[in-house]
């Protein structure tokens, strides 16, 4: 009996690493190009990550982000998405990148709320292939009033 479960067990967890992994076949969650003879390989970004450090609130910052297509056929970036409404990506809509060509992502990160922040910014291209890349930091609290006048600096005139 313990052997037939066993084999039961064994049985189902093949099947269950089969059913895995061909729901995972045909498109790319970022790490290595995809392998096969009939899609394009995808592209490349410089980056995955960028750290802005520590910024002050409410001063807006930007990073530019470097993409490349690694494949032997041209391809357009369709949309590129960001996790939240405080991340503006901006890119050229219209244009289609030749293999070996770059193009750039300008990702906008608006510094309102206070504390540390992660953002992933998705590319999707060539209709349905997907990479991505993130933004990370820190915004510190700006004072609320300005420093108070230094009386004194009159004396030095």
């Amino acid at each position: 009996m313990k052997k037939l479960l066993l084999i039961a067990i064994i049985c189902a967890s093949g099947s269950f690493a089969m059913a895995q992994k061909d729901d995972h076949s045909g498109h790319n969650h970022g790490g290595a190009p995809a392998a096969s003879s009939t899609t394009v390989e995808g592209i490349q970004i410089k980056e995955r990550e960028f750290d802005f450090g520590k910024i002050p609130q409410g001063k807006p910052v930007t990073h530019i982000f470097e993409v490349i297509n690694s494949s032997k056929a041209p391809y357009k970036i369709d949309h590129v998405q960001a996790s939240c409404g405080c991340t503006t990506p901006v890119w050229d809509k219209e244009k289609t990148i030749a293999p070996g060509e770059t193009s750039i992502i300008t990702v906008g990160y608006n510094a309102a709320a206070e504390g540390p922040f992660t953002k992933t910014i998705t590319v999707t291209y060539n209709g349905n292939q997907n990479s991505a890349f993130q933004i990370k930091g820190e915004v510190w609290k700006t004072p609320v009033t300005s420093a108070p006048a230094n009386e004194t600096l009159n004396d030095l005139n």
